[in-house]
């Protein structure tokens, strides 16, 4: 038995064999603590001092929006500059608004207006910093057959921070409050400086060809979109991003309003959509391959629309804890996979762009659901808005698997 589990183990972690990589996981995992703490922490706070759950949709649109906007540059520049170095710029800009929201906080000047304009500077950062670093997880993998399982540990690191970083900010602001969060991330930044100063890393330039990054961006959408399995895996996932995954903007209304608790149930509640999603992460890393991947994506967005219809009528707080956990592995499994199935189908010269149209499907559209689902839920109620939400979720499931039978990707 304990051989059995030594392999397993082996199999399931089998990129921690790369030093630069485990470097590269520790440092990201201190630092994910902060950044889910936070947004548990802007979210109480907002709903707090508001009451409305539009004030939650508009910090979320504005944290988001320039997903949209700017990766598909960001995609370009990836491509074409010293990653580790375009690292450190980006955690040095985390660290700095992570430092602003918690001075404007103890100074008694963090308004709803200040916290917007903070995570709009928030959604900046992110834009860049995703496709640079998903694109970087490449160069530290010694063995490239490892990359598949990189992704789902890169999945597991985020959400196993999501499971202890909300839950710990739920106490931190029971027992203190919401600043201590703000100061908390910014000081985990420090740990993804050293992993990166202390890492190996032989820089990889980009292809260039005279290009202008306008140029780069036309050959990035031909290539993505003239590709017929990336372009359903990309629309499908923007569906879900968009219908869906503004539940985790509505989870304050559900925890105080619906189930009666406060900043505890919303960490525990956002802790347990993080256990799902861990659930689902560790289940794709002990995968080898990508073997039936339309079949796992459909099947797993199917339970992330049956999940939250669920949970949207439920009223008892330890029912509503397990559907967020199905929720949550089913969002991860749909999510991780098409990642995994974008980059082993992408080309290295256009991982980069390849990565930045992922993840603005996946976050880009996330603001516009935010938006629409805190008006909706003014307007109808955060059940019936996550109801309809789920609804929509599982038609987008059902027309992606006509169109992969087409293709013959599912049988």
């Amino acid at each position: 038995m304990t051989e059995q589990l030594r392999r397993h183990a082996a199999v399931l972690f089998r990129a921690f064999k790369s030093r630069n990589y485990r470097l590269f996981y520790a440092g990201q995992t201190v630092s994910l603590l902060g950044t889910w703490m936070q947004s548990v922490a802007v979210g109480w706070m907002a709903y707090r001092l508001s009451n409305s759950s539009l004030w939650l949709g508009l910090i979320g649109f504005a944290s988001q929006l320039p997903s949209l906007l700017v990766m598909p540059f960001a995609g370009v520049l990836s491509d074409r500059l010293d990653r580790r170095r375009m690292l450190f710029i980006t955690q040095t800009a985390f660290m700095l608004q992570a430092t602003a929201l918690a001075a404007l906080y103890y100074a008694h000047a963090l308004s709803l207006w200040y916290m917007v304009a903070l995570s709009l500077l928030l959604g900046v950062i992110n834009a860049f910093d995703i496709p640079i670093r998903q694109s970087f997880v490449v160069e530290i993998i010694d063995d490239k057959e490892d990359i598949g399982n990189a992704i789902a540990l890169n999945s597991s690191m985020v959400n196993g921070s999501r499971l202890v970083g909300p839950a710990l900010a739920g106490f931190l602001i029971a027992w203190y409050d919401e600043g201590i969060c703000f100061l908390v991330n910014a000081v985990s930044f420090v740990a993804v400086m050293i992993s990166l100063i202390l890492m190996r890393v032989r820089p990889i330039q980009g292809r260039t060809d005279g290009q202008s990054v306008w140029q780069g961006l036309r050959d990035g959408v031909r290539y993505v979109f003239g590709h017929k399995s990336m372009r359903y895996i990309i629309f499908l996932l923007a569906l879900a991003s968009f219908v869906g995954m503004p539940y985790t903007v509505l989870l304050p209304i559900f925890a105080r309003d619906v189930l009666g608790g406060g900043p505890h149930t919303l960490g525990i509640l956002m802790g347990a959509s993080g256990l799902g999603a861990l659930a689902g992460s560790l289940f794709l890393a002990s995968r080898k391959g990508t073997t039936h991947w339309a079949r796992i994506i459909f099947v797993a967005a199917m339970i992330f629309g049956m999940m939250l219809i669920a949970f949207s009528w439920s009223r008892r707080f330890w029912v509503s804890i397990l559907l967020i956990v199905g929720a949550g592995f089913g969002m991860m499994v749909h999510m991780a996979m098409s990642n995994t199935v974008l980059q082993s189908l992408s080309d290295d010269e256009m991982r980069g762009r390849v990565i930045s149209f992922y993840a603005m499907a996946f976050i880009g559209m996330t603001p516009f659901g935010s938006l629409l689902g805190g008006f909706l839920s003014d307007l109808w109620g955060a059940s019936l808005t996550l109801t309809f939400a789920g609804v929509l979720c599982l038609v987008g499931a059902v027309l992606f698997r006509s169109k992969m039978k087409v293709l013959g990707e599912c049988r």
